[in-house]
């Protein structure tokens, strides 16, 4: 008499499992290292909504006439007649370490420049020119053969990039705020008011 074949799938799966443990505990150390990182996610987003969460919007009566990014600390604060007004959270480009040298190289600038522009119909919702390059930038960088770059901006994110961007380090070599920042700045910056940007 034959021994009938067993086809219980449950067991079939079980029986793959049993011959390679290593399989199965992979795939538990893949999925707990994504929740975690999500957690992780999730914590730092709080924490950096807790450290930079403001109960008031600037009027805008206020003038801005001076701007002091710490590229380091992803931290831009904004003053009036040399009071300190608020602190915004940053977003650099995405080579954030060292100044910008040439077009392309994804570097967010340092040194002292000024607001020179304003665009209410930027691709990134508002934005504010920076006055990058200056002589000096320019000359620095021909010595290279290179364009030295151009079109550094304060923008937000706008509608093609999706808001966990923030958390990132995601421009070309410009300063991003969120939307409503933006609007903020857009409505109180004055032209030609100092913005000095530090590593």
């Amino acid at each position: 008499m034959g021994t009938k074949k067993h086809n219980c799938e449950n067991c079939s799966i079980r029986a793959r499992y049993d011959k390679n443990p290593k399989s199965l505990l992979g795939r538990i150390l893949v999925l707990l290292t994504i929740i975690f990182a999500l957690i992780g996610i999730i914590i730092y987003y709080i924490y950096l909504a807790g450290k930079f969460s403001n109960d008031f919007q600037l009027s805008s009566d206020i003038q801005i006439d001076s701007i002091v990014v710490y590229k380091s600390k992803r931290e831009m604060e904004v003053y009036s007649s040399s009071e300190l007004l608020k602190t915004y959270r940053i977003s650099l480009g995405r080579e954030p370490v060292g100044a910008k040298e040439f077009e392309g190289d994804k570097k967010t600038p340092e040194g002292l420049y000024f607001i020179n522009d304003r665009n209410p119909n930027s691709r990134y919702h508002k934005n504010l020119g920076i006055s990058y390059p200056n002589d000096d930038d320019i000359e620095y960088a021909k010595r290279f053969g290179k364009p030295a770059g151009s079109d550094i901006k304060i923008h937000g994110i706008g509608k093609y990039v999706p808001i966990i961007a923030h958390l990132t380090d995601w421009t070309l070599g410009c300063i991003a705020v969120t939307d409503e920042e933006i609007d903020e700045l857009y409505n109180t910056v004055k032209i030609g008011a100092k913005i000095n940007i530090k590593p």
